[in-house]
């Protein structure tokens, strides 16, 4: 567990270059859909500040779409990851969409994704996370999968474990309104639409140290990540629509509100 992770489908040559074609790719990408997230379309991020810049710190966010971890990623770590690419998150990737051929695979692989077979459970992604997210930083969907309607569904006991088994600085992150940018079954990202992309307070787990790493434990984190992802998804609607302001929204990040 101490080694950190690479991408162990590939060989020697691809890890020697890594380094610098991660880097480089992944700020290319950055810039691209910077463009797209900030520009052709309006991204507004509240509460950036509760993101620690250090390793092993553990981003769980709501899934509305295939780019959610690039908006979630550049938005936590824009600017400060050129200096520190060990700030660049790692994140799960379906099969068979980002490594169905080999450009894409190679693309994947350099914006750090790890792959997932969709629809089974899988223990080699799930021992593949632990590593890698212990070393860097990562986006994780406790959900598993995206959001039709944009609603937040129950969670599967995967983030879960990943928190039992490293500890991580756990950040409850809300996204909304990508949906309307990419919805499912779209190639294209839609121009001109209203991005909303909210960072709350860490979580502390530390009360789960030392417990074994059961199924049971892991479904409580998950739920519980679940019900705060869930009141800061209601608090930034409550937003978007003028019936709060933001000085209220950025209590409830910090959970002062309804005692969360």
């Amino acid at each position: 567990m101490g080694e950190s992770y690479r991408a162990d489908h590939r060989g020697p040559v691809f890890h020697f270059f890594w380094p610098l074609t991660r880097y480089v790719t992944t700020h290319i990408t950055v810039l691209v859909l910077g463009l797209v997230f900030y520009v052709l379309n309006r991204a507004t991020v509240i509460g950036r500040r509760n993101v620690p810049r250090e390793r092993n710190t553990l981003l769980l966010s709501n899934h509305q779409t295939m780019i959610d971890s690039f908006l979630v990623g550049t938005a936590a770590y824009l600017g400060p990851a050129s200096l520190k690419p060990y700030l660049i998150p790692w994140n799960p990737a379906a099969e068979e969409n980002f490594f169905k051929n080999r450009f894409w695979a190679w693309m994947a692989d350099n914006w750090k994704c790890i792959p997932v077979k969709r629809g089974r459970r899988d223990g080699r992604a799930l021992h593949r996370m632990i590593r890698a997210g212990k070393r860097g930083t990562m986006v994780l969907f406790p959900e598993g999968t995206r959001s039709r309607d944009g609603k937040i569904k129950s969670g599967k006991p995967g983030a879960g474990f990943v928190v039992l088994a490293n500890q991580p600085k756990v950040v409850p992150v809300t996204v909304d309104g990508l949906y309307d940018v990419l919805p499912i079954g779209s190639t294209f990202p839609r121009l001109f639409k209203r991005i909303w992309l909210a960072f709350g307070k860490p979580i502390d787990y530390s009360d789960y140290i030392g417990r074994p790493r059961s199924k049971e434990a892991a479904q409580e984190i998950v739920d519980d990540v679940t019900r705060i992802l869930r009141a800061q998804l209601a608090g930034l609607r409550q937003l978007q629509a003028g019936e709060i302001d933001r000085k209220t929204f950025e209590r409830i990040l910090k959970r002062e509100e309804e005692n969360l």
